[in-house]
């Protein structure tokens, strides 16, 4: 049954949770808004946290993370080992979050989910990108700027550790690299409004603009 049904239902599955748009979600319960009618507009941790406050904003960032690191932590304890199923599944929730079934697939730009699925697969490269990201959003303030660096961080030390091991993982090697493309084409505008110097800066605050 594993090896029959598993490589198309995990894949499915990791898709459809990945499609669930928790910052929207939160946004209309709690504050009877819909999150993509302020700020930029994206459904994010980041919007949530301009919009609604710091405590939203963390909350949507955890959640988002969360179907990132569920879906692919089942695949990998599902599947056998080295699997590119696991890999799959790990593209597949990410592309669930940035193109979701459920908001007529324009969603966010897929840098929490994405964390949550490389904390699965890959924890150390994670925690290093994950702190230069902290590192570079502090001294800064533009989470665009620490989002495309971090990921770029993530494709050379990730890269770096898959090199060490005594087997290549291909599939892997080939999803770090589409992430990280993806990423970084999502973070094309801000790219744009970083280099003429109108990019929004974050601020935190208890209760957000509203």
């Amino acid at each position: 049954m594993k090896s029959s049904l598993f490589p198309f239902i995990l894949p499915l599955f990791a898709y459809l949770l990945g499609s669930v748009p928790f910052g929207w979600i939160i946004a209309k319960v709690f504050y009877h808004k819909d999150i993509r009618k302020g700020g930029s507009g994206n459904v994010g941790a980041t919007n949530a946290l301009r919009l609604y406050g710091t405590t939203t904003g963390v909350i949507v960032l955890l959640l988002d993370m969360g179907k990132g690191f569920l879906a692919t932590q089942l695949a990998i304890y599902l599947m056998p080992s080295g699997s590119p199923i696991v890999a799959m599944c790990a593209l597949f929730v990410i592309l669930g979050h940035v193109f979701p079934l459920y908001l007529g697939f324009k969603g966010g730009k897929g840098v929490a989910t994405a964390g949550g699925a490389f904390l699965a697969l890959a924890p150390m490269s994670l925690l290093f990108a994950l702190g230069v990201f902290i590192l570079i959003t502090a001294v800064s303030r533009y989470v665009s700027m620490g989002s495309i660096i971090a990921a770029i961080v993530f494709l050379i030390h990730s890269l770096w550790q898959i090199k060490l091991a005594e087997k290549t993982d291909y599939a892997s090697v080939v999803l770090i690299a589409l992430v990280v493309l993806m990423i970084v084409i999502k973070h094309k505008e801000n790219l744009v409004r970083l280099v003429k110097g109108t990019e929004h800066k974050i601020v935190f605050t208890r209760k957000g603009k509203g």
